[in-house]
């Protein structure tokens, strides 16, 4: 295993420094992650590997983010596991840091807020969340900052990257990037999904047989949408709805089309009118124990 972990934002940035000059490199790409790592991680390793001469995957369970003390408690935690498919990608440091070492103070006083678009979808149904979740995306892009300069003396590149399937997620961190001037292009990957179509998560692993096979309900509704889009066809989303709903293993939480940038939903959704433009379609849905979410990009 030729991949370096380091623990403290000191070290990251010595070693990012180091490698860029022992590369030569002109760009450093930057995973965050919280573990638990799956195929659609690695897809986000690959493409920054692809894009960048260095590469950092963060792994930082974020307690500002979860909503009860259970939910922390159970996330997994698999950071052997985890660092041999990053090394097994050509990801070059790994920057695990404790929650002392991005939060020495206890709990922030002051936090990033995710305003009026992280208090939709999402945020309504875990309010908060998105607050803790951008607070410690911004400190993780200020620590993926590369340590020193490109090898021609100027600045080096700076890319951090997201899967799509955390739609609102990545819409809000593009959105906190822009207003709030960070140094950093945000590349958004597309979801990963297993040979039926399920969005590969970390929650998918408390899914039971009969569970998972519900699930893939989901990924049905959002596609049947896809389809009526390409079409040019009226995206009918009531009956959509009613597919998902059809299925009893499966609690729906809400079921959407909307604008990919604002979130807001578009008045096509629910008018017998044929799909023109560009939209996303949002779905989220308890499946037994655990809440999933997916989304897939809509075009004419």
């Amino acid at each position: 295993m030729t991949i370096k972990l380091v623990t403290t934002a000191a070290e990251l940035r010595a070693e990012s420094a180091r490698l860029l000059a022992e590369k030569r490199g002109s760009s450093q790409g930057l995973v965050p992650t919280m573990g638990a790592l799956h195929t659609g991680h690695a897809a986000l390793a690959r493409t920054a590997v692809q894009q960048n001469d260095v590469v950092v995957a963060s792994i930082f369970v974020n307690p500002l983010q979860f909503g009860e003390a259970a939910d922390l408690e159970r996330y997994p935690r698999t950071l052997d596991a985890d660092m041999a498919l990053l090394d097994a990608e050509g990801v070059d440091l790994v920057f695990a840091p404790t929650v002392e070492e991005v939060y020495p103070g206890g709990e922030p006083l002051v936090r990033v807020t995710s305003g009026p678009l992280g208090e939709k979808w999402e945020g309504a149904s875990r309010p908060g969340h998105f607050d803790g979740a951008l607070t410690v995306v911004a400190k993780l892009l200020h620590y993926g900052l590369p340590g020193g300069p490109a090898a021609d003396g100027g600045a080096a590149a700076y890319r951090a990257y997201f899967g799509q399937k955390d739609a609102q997620q990545l819409a809000l961190v593009k959105r906190m990037v822009a207003d709030l001037s960070f140094p950093v292009d945000i590349v958004a990957v597309p979801t990963v999904r297993n040979p039926e179509g399920l969005a590969l998560s970390s929650r998918n692993r408390f899914l039971s047989g009969e569970e998972q096979e519900a699930a893939l309900v989901l990924s049905r509704a959002l596609r049947l949408l896809e389809s009526r889009a390409l079409a040019n066809e009226p995206l009918e989303l009531d009956s959509a709805v009613a597919l998902v709903e059809s299925q009893p293993l499966v609690q729906l939480d809400y079921f959407d089309v909307v604008d990919p940038r604002t979130l807001e939903p578009l008045a096509e959704n629910c008018k017998e009118t044929p799909f023109r433009g560009e939209g996303l379609a949002i779905i989220a849905a308890k499946v037994g124990p655990v809440r999933l979410i997916d989304n897939v990009p809509l075009s004419s």
